[in-house]
């Protein structure tokens, strides 16, 4: 293969993969701070899902790490090298963008090819490259095929060799999955993540879609308003948020308050007292002075009849969900909790109890 000299002076070319990591890094427009102090990083091989909703800066964030945006203070690094003010096209990364960004005019190989003509590759060489890629995503045999005859599956597919012909220091992905049908995204999350097993490189992944970032990713980056949250494993934010904030965004759940008593905590509604069994946040507090616990809809049981431990609710919506029916019920005080129920018997306006099913449950602080 021969080199272009841009390619020869490019980030990271020949050496070893190392870990992708932003610090500190803030990005202003005008008055409007995008991203705020933020800092995360990526190993060799590890996938990490931005997420957030609208607005939250996960997509500046992606870019700052492509390049596109230059922070106004923090730094970007790549296997310990600040590569904060290096070029886009010289830091050798893979990108894979929501809408794929694809060349109608041109076939899936070319296509495909593309970022090796830029880098100087000849052509037979970078054609044996694009064959191998596009077979590595399952589509063998399809470089003559015009982008406009393929799915939208086989398209996000073609974007993925594209961005791993280049055999790439990191992998950034902006909502690859979001043009996709339910049917068609469900599968792709397996395959995305095989993909990126094999390719054993730093991949930073935006999605607005936590079910997405649940079934793909190794860690979670959870930003709002520019901010980091929390990061950590899906787990981790899932049974262990830090705050009512995370809880509130990750999964399903009723945010109740409590009495923090350390190992659990009392939940009273409608006079009725439970004494749950909670987990706390890493490395927070031992106790909490305003504490709520997040009951979430799998860790409730719902009963036609009345229970001595029960609180007493009405079903105000109830919807079939496949193998579960979700009903929401409205108990004293105002509490307003979702249920999942592999029972369909309760309609809406039915009297019904609702008892803690299964525990520890998270306790946040207020």
């Amino acid at each position: 293969m021969t080199a272009a000299p841009q390619a020869r002076e490019g980030v990271g070319q020949g050496s070893e993969r190392g870990t992708l990591a932003l610090n500190g890094v803030t990005r202003r427009f005008g008055e409007f701070t995008a991203v705020d102090n933020v800092s995360v990083e990526v190993a060799p091989g590890e996938l990490l899902a931005l997420v957030g909703a609208s607005g939250s800066g996960k997509t500046t964030t992606l870019r700052v790490a492509a390049g596109y945006e230059i922070p106004d203070s923090g730094t970007v690094t790549l296997g310990g090298k600040d590569i904060t003010r290096v070029a886009p096209e010289r830091r050798g990364f893979g990108m894979v963008f929501q809408h794929y960004a694809l060349f109608p005019h041109m076939p899936v190989e070319q296509n495909v090819a593309f970022g090796l003509e830029a880098r100087g590759v000849n052509k037979v060489d970078r054609l044996i490259k694009a064959r191998a890629a596009l077979a590595s995503v399952g589509l063998e045999g399809a470089g003559d095929r015009a982008i406009q005859s393929l799915s939208g599956g086989e398209q996000q597919r073609v974007a993925l060799a594209r961005a791993l012909v280049i055999e790439p220091q990191a992998l950034l992905l902006d909502e690859p999955l979001s043009n996709l049908d339910p049917t068609l995204r469900q599968a792709m999350r397996d395959d995305l993540r095989a993909m990126l097993r094999r390719v054993g490189v730093p991949a930073l992944f935006v999605t607005h879609d936590q079910e997405d970032a649940f079934a793909i990713a190794d860690r979670i980056a959870l930003l709002k308003r520019g901010k980091l949250l929390q990061s950590g494993t899906p787990e981790e934010l899932y049974h262990a948020p830090i705050s009512r904030e995370v809880a509130a965004f990750i999964g399903r759940g009723s945010i109740i308050p409590a009495e923090d008593k350390g190992a659990t905590a009392v939940v009273t509604i409608g006079g009725m007292k439970r004494d749950l069994n909670v987990t706390r946040p890493k490395g927070s507090a031992s106790h909490f002075d305003n504490a709520f616990v997040v009951m979430r809809p799998d860790a409730l049981e719902l009963s036609r009849q009345p229970g001595v431990l029960a609180w007493r609710g009405r079903v105000v919506n109830r919807r079939f969900a496949g193998g579960v029916v979700v009903y929401r019920v409205e108990l004293a005080d105002g509490v307003i909790v979702d249920v999942e129920s592999i029972a369909a018997d309760a309609h809406e306006d039915d009297n019904v109890s609702i008892s803690p099913l299964k525990g520890p449950f998270p306790l946040v602080p207020g």
